[in-house]
C-alpha cells in the first residue's frame, strides 16, 4: 500500500482567489482562531509583566553583585518584550487585537509581578525564577494543545519557550543552584 501526497493545485488557486480578504487564515487552518488569539493575547500579558519585573529588578537591584544581576534582568527583560512582540504580531496575522491594555494585563498573566524590598537580589532571583518555570509549563502545555493545527503559532512559542528556558538557568546560575 502507498500513501501517494497529492495535491489539488487548481482547487487550491480557485478558494485562494475566493477568500483573499482573509489573509494567511486559510479553511486548511485547523484551530479555533478565536481561541488561539485569547490565548496568545494570555501569551502577550504574561511576556509585558515579565518585562516589567525584570526591568524593575534590573533597576532597583542591590548589593555586591548588582552589576551582573542587573544585566542578566536587563538582557531578559529586552528578550520578553521582543517575545510580547512576536505574541501580538501573530495576534494580528490571525485578525486578532492585540491587547495591551494596561488596565487587564494582571487579569490576563500567567505570571505574578513582583517588588521585593529593598532590591532583595536573592528574592528577585527567586521571583524570577518562579515566573520562568511558570511560563515554561504553560508555553509547553500551549505547544501541545497547538499540535500541529496551528504550526506557526506552535513555532512562535516555541521559540518563546526556547528563550524562558534559557533564562530559568541563567537565573539557577545566579541563585548558587
Amino acid at each position: 500500500m502507498t500513501d501517494d501526497f497529492v495535491v489539488d493545485v487548481s482547487r487550491i488557486r480557485d478558494e485562494a482567489r475566493k477568500k483573499m480578504d482573509e489573509g494567511p487564515v486559510t479553511q486548511t487552518y485547523g484551530s479555533d482562531k478565536d481561541r488561539v488569539i485569547q490565548v496568545l493575547n494570555e501569551v502577550l500579558a504574561t511576556e509585558v509583566v515579565c518585562w516589567l519585573r525584570y526591568t524593575r529588578h534590573a533597576i532597583v537591584a542591590t548589593g555586591i553583585d548588582r552589576a551582573q544581576v542587573s544585566d542578566e534582568f536587563t538582557e531578559h527583560a529586552k528578550e520578553e518584550l521582543n517575545h510580547a512582540l512576536m505574541a501580538a504580531e501573530r495576534i494580528s496575522q490571525l485578525g486578532g487585537d492585540p491587547d495591551f491594555d494596561p488596565q487587564t494585563l494582571q487579569q490576563r498573566t500567567q505570571t505574578d509581578y513582583t517588588a521585593p524590598p529593598d532590591g532583595d537580589l536573592k528574592q528577585m532571583l527567586k521571583d524570577n525564577l518562579l515566573a520562568e518555570r511558570i511560563v515554561i509549563s504553560t508555553y509547553q502545555e500551549i505547544i501541545r494543545w497547538l499540535s500541529d493545527r496551528d504550526p506557526t503559532s506552535r513555532r512562535v512559542m516555541e521559540k518563546i519557550l526556547e528563550e524562558e528556558e534559557d533564562h530559568a538557568d541563567d537565573l539557577l546560575d545566579l541563585i548558587g543552584g
